[in-house]
């Protein structure tokens, strides 16, 4: 069972977007919508009535209704990878971990090349503690998609967990080149999802600065110095040493954070 924190840590990946966020309800008609029959206009009425399940089940995951999700999704999901997929991060989200192992290697099964089913395997196993086997599926993922900023960066966080921190923050590195916003994606809803669930959350941080002070996204950085002061980070004097936050030395409110003494969380 793994808990959502506020640590941008693992990514788990849909083949398409959750795209129907701002839907009406899928299933209910008019009537359970709160909408009388003269407020929806024919193309409205014509454009419910053609939701695929798929769309329905996507339109239940933007609601964070996963059950529900799973219902629209399982019919379809023995002979779909993507729908498996899908399947299993649904169950993810419920942090039923034995389900979504069992439908991310259903779509395995029917796409063995599909990298999204790959990197959410390793998500799984990586929410287990098997650090080792959540890097095998990262690796393997990596190999049919290299430039995801999004496993990645999952890799790095394994290494983090193992303690590999020079490893895993050259991952963060070329995360961050291959997708400058991948630590910033924080919502549960769309085709990204994220977990967070990383020990030393200071440490991160103080790596996630650092990983954005060298590509000179110095507002960025200096939040998450920010953040890693508060959450007790006790090497302040690297973000003095550290070549990378040169840049900064002169920023009145990095100033202002090496001059306070920070109250930790």
């Amino acid at each position: 069972m793994v808990p959502v924190l506020a640590v941008p840590v693992l990514t788990l990946l849909a083949a398409s977007a959750f795209a129907f966020q701002a839907a009406p309800p899928p299933s209910s008609g008019i009537a359970s919508s709160g909408l009388r029959a003269a407020d929806v206009t024919p193309p409205q009425a014509a454009a419910r009535a053609n939701l695929t399940p798929e769309m329905r089940g996507d339109i239940m995951m933007a609601r964070k209704m996963f059950r529900e999700a799973v219902d629209f999704y399982k019919p379809g999901a023995d002979k779909s990878p993507v729908l498996a997929n899908k399947t299993g991060i649904a169950y993810h989200q419920m942090l039923d971990m034995q389900n979504a192992k069992k439908w991310y290697e259903r779509a395995l099964k029917l796409n063995p090349q599909y990298a999204e089913a790959i990197n959410n395997l390793g998500t799984v196993y990586y929410a287990q503690k098997s650090y080792r086997r959540a890097l095998g599926q990262y690796r393997r993922a990596l190999l049919i998609t290299p430039q995801s900023g999004s496993i990645l960066s999952n890799m790095g966080t394994a290494y983090f967990a193992r303690k590999q921190y020079d490893q895993a923050f050259k991952l963060y590195d070329q995360a961050l080149a291959a997708d400058p916003d991948v630590f910033e994606h924080r919502s549960t809803q769309g085709s990204i999802l994220q977990e967070r669930t990383v020990e030393e959350k200071a440490k991160f941080h103080y790596a996630l600065a650092k990983s954005y002070a060298k590509t000179g996204a110095n507002e960025r950085a200096l939040q998450y110095i920010r953040m890693a002061l508060e959450e007790g980070f006790k090497e302040k004097e690297k973000f003095l040493k550290d070549p990378e936050f040169a840049p900064l030395q002169a920023d009145e409110e990095f100033k202002k954070m090496m001059n306070l003494e920070t109250k930790t969380l």
